[in-house]
């Protein structure tokens, strides 16, 4: 199971209602934060998720938008006495030469950093972090410029424990039946073996989450995309105007809902939203082509289970941005 708090859902400025793009990914003991627009320390603390272990950072792009956020996040790091030991940001080169800029120039002023801060740079598709559960894998993006990248995170497939053919070999309940779902053989008191092809059963495939930030295509996102359980991506632009999106290297809510059903994607969560539309318009639009598909607001909760996505908690009423 993953979860995703968004802290701002807003695309290029933000809005009374919205803030700037940033999410965190919880994975039960890790906390990764997507981005980190202006504002983003501040929806930290409305959420009350804190900054503790928040140290892994992915940025999808080098927009100002998405990363002007960190030189106030990282001031606060690197002089907080809050277990903070390094920071880990991944990114593509343009971004990473920006955000050096922005702490060695701006925040530290070319003073040595209280902790390690790690500027990781992705020059490659594939996966960038391994854990025991799950992995995070970089994946190319298409928008303005280059190093563009987007973020699957997936649980380990996983084989199901047969309760029923292991008590039928007498595999008594306890540290040996934890053994065989690790791997291992055991040898039973008769001195019979067992192994773990014997009580478990076919792979699972584990929850799969995958996340794009801006974007100008999305034929080129299907293979990335696949079968996820839950897909975050913009919808900057109605279908209206089709033509301007794609000028300015974006997707309109039409496409993302395209992309989810052509992708077989089980739920959709559209994120990086302009202010220059109503909320129900987006929804419309977006529900039109793919029912179960929602546009995020800041703070939205959810929890992502295989084959199942589920808001944490109800929310206000609807928002309405519209500038005209």
């Amino acid at each position: 199971m993953f979860e995703i708090l968004f802290l701002g859902t807003s695309a290029s400025a933000p809005s009374v209602y919205r803030g700037l793009t940033s999410s965190v990914i919880l994975a039960g003991e890790h906390r990764f934060l997507i981005d980190c627009g202006e504002g983003t320390q501040r929806q930290i603390l409305r959420s009350g998720i804190g900054f503790k272990k928040l140290t892994k950072i992915l940025i999808t792009h080098s927009h100002l938008d998405h990363i002007l956020g960190l030189g106030g996040l990282l001031s606060t790091f690197v002089r907080w006495e809050g277990g903070i030991n390094e920071i880990e940001i991944w990114g593509g080169k343009p971004a990473l030469d920006r955000i050096q800029a922005l702490i060695y120039d701006v925040v530290l002023r070319n003073e040595k950093p209280p902790i390690p801060i790690h500027l990781i740079d992705i020059t490659k598709p594939g996966k960038i972090i391994e854990t025991k559960r799950f992995s995070v894998t970089a994946f190319p993006v298409t928008h303005r410029g280059h190093g563009n990248w987007g973020y699957v995170f997936e649980e380990h497939a996983h084989r199901p424990f047969l309760v029923e053919k292991a008590e039928a070999l007498g595999v008594p309940a306890g540290p040996e039946r934890g053994k065989l779902v690790k791997g291992d053989a055991i040898t039973l008191s008769d001195g019979r073996i067992i192994t773990p092809d014997m009580v478990l059963g076919e792979p699972i495939k584990g929850t799969k989450l995958a996340y794009v930030g801006d974007t100008a295509r999305t034929d080129n996102l299907v293979e990335y995309v696949q079968d996820a359980d839950t897909l975050v991506i913009e919808g900057t632009f109605l279908d209206s105007e089709a033509t301007e999106a794609s000028l300015f290297g974006h997707i309109t809510v039409k496409q993302a809902a395209e992309l989810a059903i052509k992708a077989n994607v089980k739920s959709l969560l559209i994120n990086h939203v302009s202010r220059r539309y109503r909320e129900r318009d987006m929804i419309a639009e977006a529900q039109g082509v793919y029912p179960s598909a929602y546009v995020v607001r800041d703070l939205d909760h959810f929890m992502i289970r295989r084959g199942q996505t589920a808001l944490k908690k109800d929310t206000e009423p609807e928002i309405d941005d519209l500038l005209d």
